[in-house]
């Protein structure tokens, strides 16, 4: 990820300063702000537990989450939960 002035380049500023507001650390506040479908609203993503495990896959690269190749499906939804 490319730096300017020390903080982080991201797609979504305003919801990467209103997550660094909240206390998240600057690597963790851009990872959510760099999802393709970060700040969108709507509710109807499905739960984890109703998901595959590919599909939790494909969501925890999306997302950065390291060592996910090696996860169960309970932990890539715990990582996915904690991250």
């Amino acid at each position: 990820m490319a730096k300017k002035n020390n903080i982080p380049q991201v797609k979504n500023e305003e919801q990467y300063e209103a997550l660094r507001d909240k206390g998240y650390s600057k690597q963790k506040a851009a990872r959510i702000a760099n999802t393709p479908d970060s700040g969108t609203k709507g509710g109807s993503a499905s739960k984890y537990e109703d998901r595959t495990k590919a599909e939790l896959y494909k969501k925890a690269k999306q997302v950065g989450i390291a060592g996910r190749s090696k996860m169960s499906k309970k932990e890539l939804i715990e990582a996915l939960r904690n991250n």
